[in-house]
């Protein structure tokens, strides 16, 4: 049972609850435009670059279903409090970094505290309104601050680079962090379900995120140190034992961050299997693009946040044609179309010359990918929650997410590797620097392609259309998912 109080000003409360929401989501984005510089700044090799990007996402990802049950059972307001604070402080510490080491390890709290307050705030917001057409109006225009933080994190990010310094990137969040700190006690609401017991399972949190940890950690390293190196092998057995120990105690616990017989729903595991590829394809996509542009075109942070908004804007133009596809029944194919068309844009990327020109050679593929995540998103969101009862609409929608960051992180860990790899090989061969890193990035995109496509089967085989048929009857305002949310 949720405890829940009247609240005469919950619009108000709600745009407090948007600005922390939109925070987070600028912060997903804002980073990828800016890389190449911070690489310069701090001296970051290229296989340790893909860590600014990754260590967010992982612990964002890691820790977001375990953010949710702190929420219901100790309260959201104040969840949401203990999430603001240690995101504000992790952004700060992001700014006056000095090292590359100090950065990641930043980079890495600031996701935890998203993963903290995120769940809480939106928590906070389904409480807040009654179900019906208010709820709805709330929830679009949430959707919409996604999509929206989502795009201005590449503008901002490359405005701020530019004529600031990239450490202002991280600054931004300090002010904003603080006033939503002070703010929050006196207009949001407190609530939490009632009749629980207080019980969470950290074991099963820490395992999860640390064997995914090193897994990302040994697959990014490994052109520096070679697969057969003793501690590339060491680093993907530990990661394959701390795994094996988190499906030991999902198993065993009482209260699992991740109950596993909620994939005996085989549409909800096609959804998170088909959100894990789209995770790993389109948004190591960004993060190899971005680096594309910079450092073989030589494009300004601001020019290659811009780009971008090919992708975002087709994203946007489609997702109304989308959603009146799903909503006639067709949810499953709009699903393979989505999939296809992104694993077609990424594809097409591979043409990219030394000499590129954004018009002849990337605009292409980014609108191609962008019009496959307006088919993608939409669809795999209400596969995710087909069958799920309302107890467990919680976590079937924190484990999308879930799934999500955690296939960019990893997907950005393979294609640094396959990068670094071809460039390394291209420079002993004697090829210039443009010609060896425009090799390296053909390569990432063959493999993001391909990642790509690997969604389609396993939509075929996972994902049934009765479940799906009633989901999308079930469904009428469902919560828009910005294209390039979790961009890293």
């Amino acid at each position: 049972m949720t405890s829940t109080s009247p609240h005469v000003h919950r619009w108000r409360a709600f745009a407090l609850l948007a600005v922390a929401y939109f925070m987070t989501i600028v912060d997903l984005t804002i980073v990828n435009v800016s890389l190449p510089t911070i690489g310069r700044a701090l001296h970051f090799s290229e296989t340790n670059l893909q860590w600014v990007a990754t260590a967010y996402a992982l612990t964002f990802g890691g820790f977001l279903l375990l953010g949710g049950r702190a929420a219901d059972v100790l309260g959201r307001r104040r969840v949401l409090m203990v999430g603001l604070g240690l995101f504000t402080a992790a952004s700060m510490a992001c700014g006056v970094a000095h090292s590359d080491t100090l950065l990641i390890g930043s980079r890495a709290v600031q996701g935890l505290g998203a993963a903290i307050m995120l769940p809480a705030a939106l928590s906070i917001v389904m409480n807040m309104f009654a179900e019906g057409a208010e709820r709805n109006k709330a929830l679009g225009i949430w959707g919409g601050l996604g999509a929206g933080g989502a795009t201005a994190g590449m503008i901002v990010g490359g405005l701020l680079t530019r004529y600031a310094g990239w450490e202002y990137i991280f600054y931004l969040n300090v002010p904003i962090g603080v006033a939503a700190l002070l703010l929050t006690p006196r207009i949001v609401p407190e609530s939490r379900v009632t009749g629980v017991r207080r019980r969470f399972d950290a074991a099963g949190a820490l395992t999860g995120t640390g064997g995914l940890v090193l897994l990302v950690d040994a697959i990014s390293q490994a052109p520096q140190y070679g697969w057969g190196a003793t501690r590339t092998v060491a680093m993907l057995a530990a990661a394959a034992a701390l795994l094996a120990g988190f499906l030991a105690i999902e198993s065993r616990a009482k209260d699992p961050v991740l109950p596993l017989s909620i994939f005996r729903l085989r549409t909800l595991a096609g959804a998170n299997v088909a959100g894990l590829l789209l995770g790993g394809s389109f948004f190591a996509f960004i993060f190899v693009g971005t680096l594309y542009m910079q450092d073989v075109m030589r494009f300004s942070a601001l020019q290659t946040g811009m780009a971008w908004l090919a992708a975002s804007l087709t994203s946007v133009a489609l997702a109304g044609v989308s959603q009146a596809l799903v909503t006639r029944g067709g949810a499953k194919l709009v699903m393979v179309l989505g999939m296809t068309l992104i694993g077609a844009g990424v594809l097409w990327a591979t043409q990219v010359p030394v000499h590129g020109r954004f018009v002849g050679n990337l605009l292409g593929p980014f609108a191609v990918a962008g019009a496959g995540t307006a088919f993608a998103f939409i669809p795999i969101s209400i596969a995710a929650l087909a069958g799920v009862d309302e107890e467990r609409a919680g976590l079937a929608s924190g484990l999308l997410n879930t799934s999500q960051q955690l296939g960019g992180a990893i997907g950005i860990a393979i294609a640094s590797s396959v990068a670094a790899s071809r460039t390394q090989a291209l420079l002993h061969a004697g090829h210039s620097a443009p010609a060896s890193l425009t090799g390296g990035f053909q390569d990432a995109f063959w493999v993001l392609g391909a990642i790509g496509l690997l969604a389609v089967p396993a939509i075929f085989v996972l994902v049934r259309r009765n479940e799906l048929s009633d989901a999308v009857a079930k469904t009428t305002v469902r919560e828009p998912r910005p294209a390039l949310v979790a961009a890293g």
